[in-house]
């Protein structure tokens, strides 16, 4: 029963699961931030109809979408199918019926997502440190940096493989690319290091672990989109976990 999870007012963001002509005329994948109105009887479920630039967003009967919601018990998302809209009490809503079931996410900042992505590092000086620790990133160099590949990543650190040993408990600087939305997005963090060792039987390759340091919530959230994004293909693929 989806109201043991799921409650009227809960945050909700839904993504369309193909591609859509966007505003500046390209093609990507739109997202809609809205909520629950209502859980119906049958398990079907009244959304707010979304807005854009205050105007509602009519989104179409027959669309399907990967929503997430934000609950008071954590994470879920599913896949719906939107069969009719309405008026009630004044708000406009959409009435949408599962097609997929209810997954339960772990904690945003924990959820690792295996993945294969192309970064470089480097320790941090005492001066950009301190310019991460007041959000100031924009005069900080890229050079100098070792090369490296994110096997895994979260909203809160990720795990790499390089050819260099970094030192534990010190702060290194990570430089990557993730597609986000159909976008390319570039990062620029800070992160510790809470391990670095070298691999068994693999000379000179050394897996690293480590947790992002002065991350502001917009950076971390997009990260979190992005694993989102990727596993919703993956479901779609026949890859889901």
């Amino acid at each position: 029963m989806i109201e043991k999870f799921v409650s009227p007012g809960d945050k909700l963001e839904l993504k369309s699961t193909v591609s859509v002509v966007l505003p500046d005329g390209t093609e990507g994948v739109k997202t809609y931030r809205t909520s629950v109105y209502d859980i119906l009887d049958n398990g079907r479920l009244e959304l707010v109809m979304p807005m854009e630039q205050t105007k509602l967003v009519l989104l179409p009967i027959g669309g399907e979408y990967d929503v997430c919601f934000f609950s008071h018990g954590g994470m879920y998302r599913a896949d719906v199918r939107i069969i009719d809209r309405q008026k009630a009490n004044g708000i406009y809503i959409v009435v949408v019926e599962m097609i997929s079931n209810l997954h339960k996410f772990q904690r945003r900042e924990y959820y690792r997502f295996n993945c294969v992505v192309d970064m470089a590092a480097r320790e941090i000086t005492k001066q950009e440190l301190n310019a991460f620790s007041k959000g100031v990133t924009e005069l900080i160099s890229e050079s100098d940096m070792v090369r490296g590949v994110i096997v895994d990543i979260s909203g809160g650190g990720t795990r790499f493989v390089s050819r260099q040993k970094f030192n534990e408990d010190s702060i290194i600087l990570m430089r990557f690319d993730l597609m986000i939305m159909d976008s390319e997005r570039s990062f620029l963090l800070a992160a510790k290091v809470v391990y670095s060792g070298e691999i068994e039987n693999r000379t000179n390759e050394y897996e690293n672990r480590v947790k992002f340091e002065f991350i502001d919530t917009a950076t971390r959230e997009e990260i979190i989109k992005y694993i989102f994004d990727e596993e919703r293909k993956n479901r779609k693929n026949g890859k889901g976990r």
